[in-house]
């Protein structure tokens, strides 16, 4: 199906590896215009290459380099961005008693602030051309939080009820704001709350479908927000899990 976003411009934050990555490749399959970011400039330039996209630097824990980013996408695009994709690494797993202070505005610098720094850096822009697409990478997390990732499931939730603010806010304007909510993808990011190893496969198991998910095709539903065809689509969270969300 002809997603009918050949030739848009878009934004993927954190895009050189994992579920953003993903959602690059199924941008760029389309035919849109793709800038990437990264903290390292040479593994986005390795991702890039692979998917026909450009690559930026850009640290999402810091919310003045998501600005920046969404400027130097435009530049090296040649204009308006009209499809960002919000997206970042999570914080270290923590609970109530292990997570300071400090662990949660690191979180939410991470996994809210930057976010929305994107977008105020990006939507003004889509309001005023009529048209444009936000969709957010956040996690199950904001439905079930889980007790080991404190910091994490806080910041989503924050991202999470920003989102469908912004979405009431410029849905008359041409501009949708939805999420994305992975459950467990073959990431990097899964395999750290793994000391770094492939996760158990009483892991999989538990899922219903029995198996992990594959970030391209978690990509693929990302495409599918970014679509014209769906444009009826705002304000709404779509859990990528496999159906391991009771």
């Amino acid at each position: 199906m002809d997603l009918g976003i050949a030739g848009k411009r878009a934004a993927v934050a954190a895009g050189s590896a994992g579920l953003g990555l993903g959602a690059a490749r199924a941008l760029a399959a389309e035919g849109v215009q793709v800038a990437i970011c990264g903290r390292d400039l040479a593994k986005a330039e390795a991702a890039a290459t692979d998917i026909g996209a450009v690559a930026l630097t850009a640290d999402m824990s810091d919310p003045d380099q998501a600005t920046r980013f969404v400027a130097e996408a435009a530049e090296r695009l040649g204009g308006t961005i009209d499809i960002v994709v919000a997206n970042a690494g999570g914080p270290p797993a923590g609970t109530f008693a292990s997570t300071d202070l400090d662990g949660y505005r690191q979180a939410l610098d991470l996994n809210l602030l930057s976010s929305i720094a994107l977008c105020q850096a990006a939507v003004p822009a889509m309001q005023a051309q009529g048209w444009g697409r936000v969709v957010a990478i956040t996690s199950i997390g904001v439905r079930q939080p889980p007790p080991h990732l404190m910091a994490s499931a806080t910041a989503r939730a924050g991202l999470t009820a920003f989102l469908k603010v912004l979405a009431s806010e410029v849905a008359r304007d041409g501009v949708t704001v939805n999420s994305a909510q992975p459950g467990f993808h073959d990431t990097d990011r899964v395999r750290q709350l793994y000391d770094g190893g492939a996760p158990p496969p009483e892991a999989a198991a538990a899922i219903p479908v029995g198996r992990l998910g594959d970030p391209d095709d978690f990509g693929a539903v990302v495409a599918f927000l970014c679509s014209q065809q769906a444009g009826f689509i705002t304000g709404a969270g779509l859990l990528v899990d496999g159906g391991a969300f009771p």
